[in-house]
């Protein structure tokens, strides 16, 4: 199959499309290169430069590379930011997937993989969360995730483009110790955690540890990037059977300090800890429930927190300052 990836110099799709040629797959990355990294592309994979912003660009690509499937990656992505600067992502997420979307069928392609999100549940019922759990985005990040989940909707609907959905938390850990995860800023614990081990940070900073869990600090769903492409191309490979919407998961959360604690006993490093107030908006627990998927499909999840932790600390200290190093 060929497969255009969007956003595949960033962290997640990066190592999907690597994960794509190791299983024989034909791969053509489109990446503005505003989040991605140039290096992160895997060798073997044709490249393009662009914004999913320039129609014409998109239309070029699709023309030129006729792609049987896309996995569209390509996003702003800050939970933060999305509250700060709303119209960065309720325009350019949604305007700018319409775009590859329209041409996607405009060029005949019928399969599409979505990254989406678990922010689309503020408030969910119970926990873990099943894909069926109402949707009510946290922020208008995970509203711009909801609009294009429609929009594919309706596109299956009505022109037959075969879709997937998948919504996750904290992707974490890396592929091998040369396709990791690199952000500016960086926001995510991990790698923030691992950088007080490399030296670069003083502390980290617990944002509250007075929540109902059983030591004080919010309880994530930490997912291997490995499993999370494992994910992507099963249900890539299942679409002809029709459109699905999956929630991926451990189904298991660890908590702020079990992530600290696992992190110094991998690195050997004390990692200074300090306990600041609570960060508006946090809820005590977040974990997806995938048993959708792996009954349908047979997905399973393989890396615990200490093999995320090691494979994310081997990628580190091989690149502490990230791809600049390569």
């Amino acid at each position: 199959m060929k497969v255009l990836v969007t956003g595949g110099a960033g962290y997640i799709g990066s190592v999907v499309a690597w994960e794509l040629i190791r299983q024989g797959d034909e791969v053509v990355v489109l990446d503005n290169l505003y989040m991605g990294h140039r290096e992160a592309v895997p060798a073997g994979a044709a490249f393009v430069e662009g914004d999913l912003a320039d129609r014409a660009l998109v239309e070029r690509v699709m023309a030129e590379h006729r792609p049987d499937a896309v996995m569209h990656f390509a996003s702003h992505t800050l939970v933060g930011e999305s509250m700060a600067e709303p119209s960065l992502y309720l325009r350019d997420n949604v305007v700018n997937g319409l775009n590859l979307i329209e041409s996607a069928v405009g060029h005949g392609v019928r399969r599409f993989i979505l990254s989406s999100t678990a922010n689309l549940f503020d408030d969910p019922a119970e926990m873990p969360i099943k894909s069926s759990e109402r949707i009510v985005p946290g922020s208008p990040y995970g509203e711009s995730k909801h609009i294009l989940e429609r929009i594919l909707y309706w596109m299956d609907r009505i022109h037959g483009l075969r879709y997937a959905a998948l919504r996750y938390f904290n992707a974490c850990g890396a592929a091998h110790e040369d396709l990791g995860e690199e952000h500016h800023p960086e926001t995510h614990l991990i790698p923030l955690v691992l950088q007080v081990a490399l030296g670069q940070r003083e502390k980290i900073v617990i944002f509250g540890d007075d929540y109902p869990t059983p030591d004080g600090t919010c309880i994530r769903d930490y997912i291997h990037v490995l499993d999370l492409a494992q994910a992507h191309i099963l249900a890539l490979r299942a679409l002809d059977a029709g459109s699905r919407t999956y929630n991926l998961g451990n189904g298991k959360g660890y908590s702020v300090k079990e992530v600290i604690e696992t992190a110094r006993a991998v690195t050997g490093h004390p990692i200074p800890a300090e306990v600041g107030p609570r960060r508006p908006g946090d809820p005590a627990e977040l974990v997806a429930d995938s048993l959708a998927i792996r009954e349908e499909l047979g997905w399973e999840p393989r890396y615990d927190l200490r093999a995320i932790l090691e494979s994310a600390w081997a990628w580190h200290k091989k690149h502490p300052q990230g791809y600049g190093d390569q």
